[in-house]
């Protein structure tokens, strides 16, 4: 952060859930902590910061959830990417990848949990989020066991997080959407990435050695991220202290 007020571009990159907002049962009311959207905002406007969010959500989820925040958006961890200007586009899934997830998809069906599943493009989110504990082990214990042979196809990834499993393509992932920004900002730009959970390793990876990784958790846990902040507090002075530097 020393030298991020003389760069002459910077690369702001968060994740959204855990990040920017707090766990909900209900994914729908997962709005961003009080004050969030107004600090983005200015960050966004203040000139000299390229803002970007990426996230496993579908972009459109991240659109609704974020408005009126216009914002570079990646969705689906780096299967769609929406610009500040609306102009969008979606990497094609590998056909053997989306018969197994469309296989994978039926094994839910049939064992009664569709209810728990999160359709997005290029992969498929349970979350037992909210439900009691007995209930949520059991639950885990099964969707892992009928995913295991998808777990270990080479096209597919079963991935953790807070209180789910997610079954997705193996590439795109968050990481390749951090080398595409890296990449286009250049090796002057000052860059930092916050995020909480497994699927933000991939991101971590990438950007160690170039720039900033942050892991966001109210406790610390093994990772490849350089710093930790708890969240929402520290997460919101580290970004009011971001736009001071900037400003």
């Amino acid at each position: 952060m020393k030298q991020l007020g003389h760069a002459p571009l910077a690369a702001l990159l968060l994740d959204y859930d855990g990040t920017l907002a707090p766990f909900q049962a209900d994914r729908f009311h997962a709005f961003p902590y009080p004050g969030m959207i107004p600090l983005l905002e200015s960050i966004a406007v203040s000139g000299g910061t390229r803002l970007v969010v990426i996230s496993g959500r579908p972009v459109a989820e991240l659109k609704s959830l974020l408005a009126p925040l216009r914002a570079e958006m990646w969705g689906a961890a780096g299967l769609e990417r929406v610009m500040p200007d609306g102009s969008c586009g979606q990497q094609p899934i590998d056909s053997k990848a989306a018969a197994l997830l469309s296989e994978a998809r039926e094994k839910i069906e049939q064992a009664g949990l569709v209810s728990m599943a999160e359709m997005k493009p290029g992969g498929i989110a349970m979350h037992w989020r909210g439900l009691p504990a007995s209930n949520a082990e059991s639950a885990a214990s099964l969707i892992r066991e009928l995913w295991k042979p998808f777990a270990n196809a080479p096209l597919l990834r079963l991935l953790e997080f807070d209180q789910g499993v997610e079954l997705r393509v193996t590439r795109p992932d968050k990481g390749d959407a951090v080398r595409t920004i890296v990449e286009e900002v250049g090796i002057e730009a000052q860059i930092a990435y916050l995020g909480d959970d497994f699927t933000d390793e991939d991101a971590f990876r990438a950007l160690n050695r170039r720039g900033l990784s942050v892991l966001v958790r109210p406790e610390y846990r093994q990772t490849l991220a350089q710093a930790w902040l708890r969240p929402p507090e520290e997460v919101i002075a580290f970004l009011e202290r971001w736009l001071r530097q900037r400003s």
